[in-house]
């Protein structure tokens, strides 16, 4: 593949990746704007505030990544975990285990 076409793709993405931060920023005020000072009379916010709430809520509800688990899903996190735990099972423990979960 040449430069160019690597290039063209990265703006692309860019602008695409902006664009959505910048409508959910606006669909974020708006709800904000058009609930919160009727119900509880907060304040109205601007762009900017609204901006930095999205963010504050990210980072105190999930941070920005893919989670702790490396990317897999929590699915197969637990399977994982759940495996091992089974596998340090004696006989008799995975058996009255496997008891307990019929």
């Amino acid at each position: 593949m040449n430069r160019t076409f690597w290039l063209k793709k990265a703006v692309k993405f860019v602008f695409f990746a902006a664009l959505f931060v910048v409508v959910a920023v606006f669909v974020t005020m708006s709800l904000w704007n058009w609930l919160m000072p009727m119900i509880f009379h907060l304040p109205v916010l601007n762009f900017w505030q609204t901006l930095g709430l999205v963010v504050l809520s990210r980072m105190l509800t999930g941070g920005f990544g893919r989670g702790g688990h490396g990317g897999r899903s929590r699915w197969a996190a637990w399977k994982r975990q759940t495996q091992e735990r089974l596998e340090a099972f004696s006989p008799a423990e995975r058996e009255k285990f496997r008891q307990q979960m019929r």
